[in-house]
């Protein structure tokens, strides 16, 4: 399948994706960590991204599209893929179907997980790591044993990207760039809209898998 994941910063679409894509037949693709490969690989395209990365500056688009087209034409996204992050703004939008249709492989479906910003909010606002062995806690949804301490004893820290500052500024770019995009594919009938709320991760995964035609997953014993 070709897919395009759209959602609002800790809505979750990252886990939907990484949940779904198997029986999707498709690679996942999450543009922040496709960047970070390219150029850890060098690439062509990974070497023109990283003047950019190097020196904290946005990656212009035709660059990211040039990474992208790099990654589709490997052998595992041959019978699909899944974006996850791309595009962000209506000139992405514009340019990635552009790409897309010239390389004859535009996408099936768009998915938009909806999630309220009050719960976006504890999701983030309430995430706390641990510094010795990476797990990660919310102090409502799964609260550690002690409120800084992990079950291996670690230290439980707040990332700064979790900052109410951070998300504040991450929200309102997801409002001001990403939704005129979700809106008009809404209105050309072409987005599938999952109304996450509150429910866990498996309750979305189904409305996820049902949206995309896909199989519920077999639960584990």
């Amino acid at each position: 399948m070709r897919l395009v994941f759209f959602g609002p910063p800790g809505g979750g679409k990252g886990t939907q994706a990484q949940r779904v894509s198997k029986d999707a037949k498709a690679a996942h693709i999450a543009t922040g960590d496709l960047l970070r490969e390219a150029k850890a690989k060098g690439t062509p395209a990974g070497k023109k991204a990283a003047e950019y990365m190097d020196r904290g500056a946005l990656v212009p688009d035709e660059v990211v599209n040039a990474v992208l087209r790099e990654r589709l034409s490997q052998p595992d996204a041959k019978d699909g893929y899944l974006l996850d992050g791309y595009p962000r703004t209506v000139a992405q939008a514009a340019s990635l179907e552009k790409l897309l249709a010239e390389m004859k492989v535009p996408p099936e479906k768009y998915v938009f997980i909806s999630v309220p910003e009050k719960l976006i909010e504890e999701r983030i606002l309430l995430r706390r790591s641990c510094k010795k062995c990476g797990r990660v806690y919310n102090l409502k949804y799964n609260p550690p044993p002690k409120p800084d301490r992990c079950e291996c004893g670690g230290e439980l820290f707040q990332r700064p990207d979790d900052s109410a500052e951070k998300l504040r500024t991450r929200l309102d770019a997801y409002k001001r760039d990403t939704l005129p995009v979700i809106e008009r594919l809404e209105k050309e009938g072409k987005l599938s809209v999952i109304e996450a709320g509150a429910s866990g991760l498996d309750e979305v995964e189904a409305l996820v898998r049902g949206a995309l035609g896909l199989p519920l997953a077999s639960k584990k014993k």
